[in-house]
Parts: C-alpha cells; sequence; structure tokens
C-alpha cells in the first residue's frame, strides 16, 4: 500500500529508539479513559486519531486526552471510507470534522483515500498512514498474538496503529499493557507525532 500512496507519511524519521503511538475512532466514553491511564502509568504519549462525531458526544474524554498532553488528529467527522465517498461528500465530512477541532494531523479512515482527495487535503493536512499495525481490530488474532506481534516487528520511528473503541476493546486491554510494559523496560520512547518533525 506504501508504494501506492508514497507522497503520505508512513514513519517518523529518528535516530533515536522512539515508536510513535496512534490510536483511531475515539473517542469512546469507556475505552479512551483507559487507555489514557495505561498511557500515564507507562510516561507515554499517544496521537489519537478522532471522529469528528465523537469528540462532539464525548467533549470531556477529548479534553482529557489534550490535558494529558498527547497530540490529535482528524479521522473525518463520520468514519468515511473515501474509496465509498463522493469526492465534494468526502472533503466536506473532512473539514466538517476540522470544525469540531483543530488539527494539521489527518488519517483517513481504513487507510483508503483517493489521489483526488489526497491532493485537495495536502495543502492543509499532513496525511499520518502507518508502519505497523497492531492488528486488535481483527478477531482472528488474540490480544497475545497483538501483543506479541507488535513488540516482535517494531523499529524505530514506527507508527503503530491501535483503536480506542468498543470494536477493539476486548484485544486491546488484553494486548496494549503488554505492549507498554515491554517499551518502557527495553527503554523505548512513546511519542506523540510532532507536526515540527515532519518538515514541510
Amino acid at each position: 500500500m506504501k508504494w501506492w500512496y508514497p507522497s503520505l507519511i508512513w514513519e517518523i524519521k529518528t535516530s533515536s529508539k522512539d515508536v510513535y503511538l496512534t490510536f483511531d475512532d475515539g473517542p469512546d466514553p469507556e475505552v479512551t479513559p483507559w487507555v489514557l491511564d495505561q498511557l500515564k502509568a507507562n510516561n507515554a504519549k499517544a496521537t489519537f486519531f478522532c471522529v469528528g462525531e465523537n469528540v462532539d458526544k464525548h467533549p470531556d474524554v477529548y479534553r482529557r486526552i489534550l490535558a494529558e498532553g498527547h497530540a490529535v488528529g482528524n479521522h473525518t467527522y463520520n468514519h468515511l471510507n473515501g474509496w465509498e465517498t463522493p469526492y465534494d461528500k468526502y472533503i466536506i465530512n473532512v473539514k466538517k470534522c476540522g470544525h469540531t477541532f483543530g488539527s494539521h494531523l489527518f488519517r483517513p479512515p481504513h487507510g483508503r483515500m483517493t489521489r483526488k482527495q489526497i491532493r485537495k487535503l495536502s495543502p492543509r493536512y499532513k496525511i499520518i498512514m502507518w508502519s505497523l499495525l497492531s492488528g486488535d481490530f481483527d478477531k482472528s488474532i488474540s490480544a497475545t498474538e497483538c501483543a506479541y506481534n507488535t513488540v516482535q516487528y517494531t523499529e524505530p520511528g514506527n507508527i503503530i496503529v491501535f483503536h480506542d473503541s468498543q470494536k477493539s476493546k476486548e484485544t486491546l486491554y488484553g494486548a496494549l499493557p503488554k505492549i507498554l510494559n515491554h517499551f518502557s523496560n527495553t527503554q523505548w520512547g512513546m511519542k506523540s507525532i510532532d507536526i515540527k518533525q515532519l518538515g514541510k
């Protein structure tokens, strides 16, 4: 997929032993506070790609994300698939999310958007993809497998995807503490995405 979208951001160039944790689809009133507790316990920062509709429903959870020093990004207002959504509708939905909360980071739901959508959004947003999927959304993968695969394949500069959502809750609850504990014990830095690192 990376070869199809070479202009997008798939990893962060770094000379340090750092990983970039990201959480998609929230905020969720149950899962997101739990994730924030886990991050705080491990001195970790993350980037939350928020669905605008969920921010409107759960503003207190969104404010906690910011208050605890994490970054946020636009994930459309209604979690739209760019391949299946007409161009104008998709762009309007991204803008609606942008009016709900401000960010210059964007991640397309499902990682799917067209080249025309990319051209339109690139002047305003840094479009963030990933270099490692945790698989927390995949019902065929156990929490143990999710944790093992994530720590086994992590390299410096990786952008790792998790989901702070009900669909991923069971696997995430089993896997995330193990993953964070591993990174903490092996001296990995767990950071949010700083737009200043990404250049022009």
